[in-house]
């Protein structure tokens, strides 16, 4: 899709996104991709944000961060493919921000 043209609903970007992850980090197709949109109140935390969660399939989990709306989400807020690894979710680590 050409970025500037209106994509169709939130559940439409949410799948639109996950594609790209799937694609972007040569993900199998028995990968779970959750992508949402976050609002957070704590002062210091982006306003918006969207998050991806990603389960390999071996039992790997990863987060993406982006610190914008899902409606402004691009294929360049992508990390480069070989980042994947610093993504790796701890599930319990509490930054006190979100």
């Amino acid at each position: 899709m050409i970025r500037g043209m209106r994509r169709p609903s939130q559940g439409g970007l949410a799948t639109e996104v996950q594609s790209w992850l799937r694609h972007h980090f040569a993900l199998p197709e028995t990968a779970v991709i959750v992508v949402s949109e976050l609002q957070c109140a704590v002062p210091g935390c982006p306003p918006v944000e969207t998050v991806a969660l990603i389960w390999d399939g071996s039992g790997q989990a990863y987060r993406l961060r982006v610190f914008k709306p899902l409606a402004d989400v691009s294929l360049q807020d992508l990390p480069p493919a070989w980042y994947l690894p610093a993504l790796v979710d701890e599930g319990d680590v509490d930054c006190g921000c979100c």
